[in-house]
């Protein structure tokens, strides 16, 4: 499918990964409506970043995922959908799993039902390793086992199953992207690295994390928005459950010695309750198969971890951009 021209509509698009995408989509030629959680603030999160003759060339939807109105206003008109508006904190979804529910299921249902409802050609929703849990085996390929360790990662499952369900019963072109852990410019402080880097930026000397032991495969967000790209576009994709991941594992504690070399800190760990996660809901290992991907679409990372950790590290750097994060608070 060729993407050049088409109307994309990008759900979550004020947040990381949405915010990349639709700049990627943009350069693919692509009219872009971007759907954006509504505030009385009208603040479009990372969007409001973009330059004006960026944002010049984005429609902005204002709406809540959650509201059936909203969402179907937003799909009409529109030729293709990526979806990737969710709740994504783990810690979060301890003590709110109800919003995990509306949100991440619920909001997911909104958008197939509309995009059923619309005839759209393509749509790519968004999933993520956490759905399979601790690794049984590895690497982990699509067939791997689905485990609920939290919350969060229960929702996720929902949201697929639903996803997969419209396929199956309505014929819908659903493509469902799972991207193992992605990390760059504009993540939240509720993840890993920007939990590190803006620890050492801000000088300080004891970096406070959680287990140290677990493993995850790291990738930079650009090769991520390619990866969702190249699935929107593969035919051959439709109807299935696909990983997006580089295939290499690191450990947090490695990851966090790694982040204290390259920014020059004299810092150590230390070690902090209240960011473990309980036993049985601790992730323990993620390492991604990407063989179908790279069969389906040739797509491979291109991004190197230390060079994307480098890029991370850069663009905190600016003033601006680290003011934006409470470093020295746990955020959830």
């Amino acid at each position: 499918m060729e993407l050049k021209n088409k109307k994309v509509l990008v759900t979550g698009a004020c947040g990381f990964i949405g915010s990349h995408l639709v700049e990627r989509l943009l350069e693919e030629g692509c009219n872009v409506r971007a759907f954006v959680f509504y505030n009385s603030f009208n603040h479009w999160g990372w969007l409001d970043s973009f330059p004006k003759e960026k944002l010049d060339k984005i429609e902005i939807f204002a709406g809540d995922i959650r509201d059936p109105n909203g969402v179907r206003e937003a799909v009409k008109d529109v030729d293709m959908v990526f979806h990737l508006a969710a709740l994504i904190g783990i810690p979060f979804s301890y003590h709110s799993p109800d919003s995990y529910i509306d949100t991440n299921i619920k909001g997911t249902l909104n958008v197939l039902q509309a995009c059923k409802d619309y005839s759209i050609e393509r749509v790519v929703v968004t999933s993520t390793s956490e759905v399979y849990g601790t690794a049984q085996y590895v690497p982990i390929d699509e067939k791997h086992p689905l485990h609920g360790q939290s919350p969060y990662s229960a929702s996720k499952i929902g949201a697929d199953k639903i996803a997969e369900s419209f396929y199956r019963s309505f014929g819908s072109p659903v493509v469902i992207a799972r991207p193992f852990n992605t990390y760059g410019p504009r993540q939240s402080a509720r993840a890993v690295i920007p939990t590190i880097i803006t620890q050492l930026l801000n000088n300080k000397k004891e970096i406070h994390l959680g287990a140290l032991h677990p493993t995850r495969d790291l990738n930079y967000v650009s090769d991520i928005c390619r990866g969702f790209i190249s699935l929107a576009r593969c035919d051959e994709a439709v109807g299935k459950e696909i990983n997006i991941g580089s295939g290499a594992e690191i450990s947090i504690g490695d990851l966090a010695e790694l982040l204290i070399k390259l920014t020059g800190s004299d810092a150590r760990i230390v070690f902090d309750e209240q960011r473990k996660r309980p036993e049985k809901s601790e992730v323990e290992r993620l390492v991604c198969d990407n063989r179908l991907i790279r069969n389906l679409t040739g797509w491979k990372p291109t991004v190197s971890l230390k060079e994307g950790l480098e890029k991370t590290i850069a663009w905190l750097r600016d003033k601006n951009n680290l003011s934006r994060y409470k470093w020295d608070i746990y955020n959830v």
